[in-house]
């Protein structure tokens, strides 16, 4: 329950943050309406919020791996619309439910470095936000909201 109260006082800063990273996301790999799917799956939390000094606010991207089928998804549109062909359409239907089984061979079907990608921005997200809240003097009082 304290977990929820110590969001609901960050949301306007996180508005403000969503407005400004969109310049790294415009840089990075990702569409806005993929990094919007990234940041459905990401949660924060505070590591070490009683401590001045480790106090960290960390993107915990767990569940990102589970958004990135309909990030690809998202792609193949975006591709399709442009003209552009899909490095996965080449697959045939046979071979596509088998990877949809998980039988063709040990690929997972997620893209590791777009996964990769897709975390480092998150927590990268996560720190410009963490910055925000300390210019701003609202650090410490999430801090202490964590901990109740």
């Amino acid at each position: 329950m304290s977990g929820q109260r110590w969001t609901d006082m960050i949301v306007g800063d996180r508005m403000a943050v969503d407005r400004e990273f969109m310049e790294e996301v415009t840089n990075s790999q990702f569409s806005r309406q993929e990094w919007g799917l990234v940041m459905t799956a990401v949660e924060f939390e505070i590591e070490h919020p009683e401590d001045d000094e480790r106090a960290k606010l960390v993107a915990d991207t767990s569940k990102v791996e589970q958004v990135m089928p309909e990030m690809d998804n998202i792609q193949s549109q975006m591709n399709s619309m442009s003209g552009k062909s899909s490095k996965k359409e080449g697959k045939g239907v046979f071979s596509s439910v088998k990877s949809a089984l998980g039988l063709g061979g040990d690929d997972s079907g997620v893209d590791q470095d777009r996964l990769a990608a897709a975390e480092a921005l998150a927590q990268q997200y996560a720190d410009e936000l963490q910055d925000r809240l300390e210019s701003k003097g609202k650090w410490a009082r999430v801090r202490t909201a964590v901990q109740d």
